[in-house]
């Protein structure tokens, strides 16, 4: 059952679990590249009343675990995914905002060496690749 993986997770990353952290995994991993407004409601859906700074918390305790990616496209508001630890990237419609994950441009983390690293040892790449979804791009879009 995905709620005892969740648990074993938060116990696992030294987390406290509550109700909250427990349906914001369960909402974010059911969702897709779901912003704090959409994670809200789906917690409210789950738990009952929970407050939208209880949210917050939760997202950015979660986050800072490793437990949740969170991505922010530029004029966009952040976005939250259960998919981490892979370096994958997100193609971004320009025109309705879907977020769609594709996988790393040579396949292995990090996908990109920069000409010039500056004596960083680099662990991860952020791409986003911006365009027009196949639905805004079809003549009824």
């Amino acid at each position: 059952m995905q709620v005892v993986g969740d648990v074993e997770r938060l116990r696992d990353a030294g987390l406290r679990v509550t109700a909250a952290r427990v349906a914001i995994m369960h909402t974010v991993r059911e969702g897709d590249h779901l912003d704090v407004e959409a994670i809200h409601r789906g917690v409210r859906d789950r738990v009952g009343q929970v407050s939208l700074q209880a949210i917050y918390d939760g997202l950015h305790a979660l986050h800072r675990a490793g437990l949740l990616h969170k991505i922010e496209p530029m004029g966009s508001p952040a976005r939250y995914e259960a998919r981490v630890g892979d370096n994958h990237h997100h193609l971004v419609c320009r025109r309705c905002g879907t977020v769609t994950d594709v996988d790393c441009a040579t396949g292995e983390a990090p996908c990109l060496d920069p000409v010039d690293a500056a004596g960083f040892l680099v662990e991860e790449a952020d791409v986003i690749y911006w365009g027009t979804c196949p639905d805004c791009r079809s003549p009824s879009g």
